[in-house]
């Protein structure tokens, strides 16, 4: 079946983990993905370990799949040149290199690309863009984190901010980047014409704060942390049941509130106080509410109560761990495991591409490539004889 971007190529001088989301992703869709690492040590993350399958880094395996790797020396001159006869096969050059002097020394700025190749896309993904005080310092999901507010009201409320587990600053921008990069594409088919395209981390973890930024903005509430618990809902939050084990129960209405007590068989106690008569009484006096749910919900398993709250249609579910996710009969249904035979390690596992398009969907055709597994091949595709690619790998301009 034929992928949405089949016929476009990439060539992805990213590393870590934003931008090699994006081009992931591309990938998925059916791009033809051209990795270009450093000579020896290739991208960042294949070091980011443990934990190691094999000699692989399972980071560096999470976002690098439909990928081809080749590995240049773009400060050797002969490296450089191999590069931009890559770059004008392409139709998208993704670059998280944070300085536009670094970039445009090499020619490699979008001016410079864009006089040549006028249908180019070229994306940039850095930590804060290319204006502002901070602009051209290097970008790091935990430094997003912090400045961008999301810290300030993760968290137990009397505990100190927490950095979400996930880096969700990069991968967040990684799914900026892609949908920029589509929407150039679009664009392109109309002008005739590719783009600069500026993707930050700060800026798409500004974007996180949504409602709570919406909140602060027009109606001047200042955001704390409430660890589980919701500000403008309840109860909306983690219960602990009597075999320790935590679930959680969404109740944002008053007709789930209804057969939320039905369920419990407080209709005669908590259900008919007026105090927690609507949404808004349940938020004014959750402080008296909540200890006598967590009572109630202490007699009975997470079992019996998920039972008796799925009959009642409203919506409950367990905390699960990482492995019970990856065991869930959903996951297994949605096909969201996917395993590609690996050069290195045999087999390489990652979680399937989230969006589900019904007549050219995503496809899975490469494991993450080994450093420079590529080179040769890519090369060839160029021109270039086998006597001259030995003399670019013989001289350092590229490895394999």
């Amino acid at each position: 079946m034929e992928c949405a971007l089949e016929g476009v190529r990439v060539v992805d001088m990213t590393e870590a983990m934003a931008g090699p989301w994006c081009a992931m992703l591309l990938g998925d869709f059916g791009a033809d993905v051209i990795k270009v690492e450093r000579p020896g040590t290739g991208d960042q993350a294949r070091g980011w370990g443990p934990p190691f399958a094999g000699t692989e880094s399972a980071y560096f395996l999470s976002n690098n799949r439909n990928k081809r790797s080749v590995a240049l020396d773009i400060n050797h001159p002969r490296g450089l040149e191999l590069l931009h006869r890559l770059i004008a096969t392409a139709d998208v050059f993704l670059t998280n290199l944070p300085r536009r002097d670094s970039l445009a020394r090499r020619g490699l700025d979008y001016a410079s690309l864009s006089a040549r190749h006028p249908r180019l896309i070229h994306a940039s993904v850095t930590g804060y863009g290319w204006n502002g005080p901070r602009a051209e310092r290097p970008g790091y999901d935990l430094i997003a984190q912090a400045e961008a507010g999301t810290m300030s009201i993760t968290g137990e409320p009397d505990g100190a901010p927490m950095r979400y587990p996930i880096a969700i600053a990069d991968v967040t921008t990684g799914f900026n980047a892609a949908l920029g990069i589509l929407a150039a594409l679009v664009a392109r088919e109309r002008t005739g014409r590719g783009q600069p395209i500026e993707v930050s981390l700060f800026d798409s973890q500004m974007a996180w704060l949504a409602n709570v930024g919406s909140g602060y903005l027009n109606a001047g509430s200042h955001p704390r942390r409430w660890g589980n618990l919701h500000p403008n809902i309840v109860p909306y939050q983690v219960f602990r049941a009597g075999d320790a084990r935590y679930f959680v129960v969404t109740v944002g209405t008053e007709a789930l509130w209804a057969r939320f007590c039905r369920a419990l068989v407080i209709e005669e106690t908590l259900g008919s106080d007026a105090r927690f008569a609507t949404n808004a009484d349940r938020v004014a006096n959750r402080d008296v509410l909540i200890p006598e749910l967590e009572r109630v919900f202490a007699s009975q398993t997470a079992t019996v109560w998920l039972d008796r709250l799925g009959k009642a249609d409203v919506p409950a579910a367990l905390v699960q761990t990482v492995e019970e996710a990856f065991a869930d009969p959903q996951t297994q249904a949605r096909g969201l495991v996917i395993e590609l035979e690996h050069s290195r390690i045999g087999r390489a596992r990652s979680i399937a591409n989230p969006v589900r398009l019904g007549a050219t969907p995503a496809s899975y055709r490469l494991a993450p490539p080994a450093l420079g597994e590529h080179t040769r091949e890519v090369l060839a595709s160029l021109g270039l004889s086998a006597q001259e690619i030995e003399a670019a790998i013989s001289a350092g301009a590229a490895s394999d």
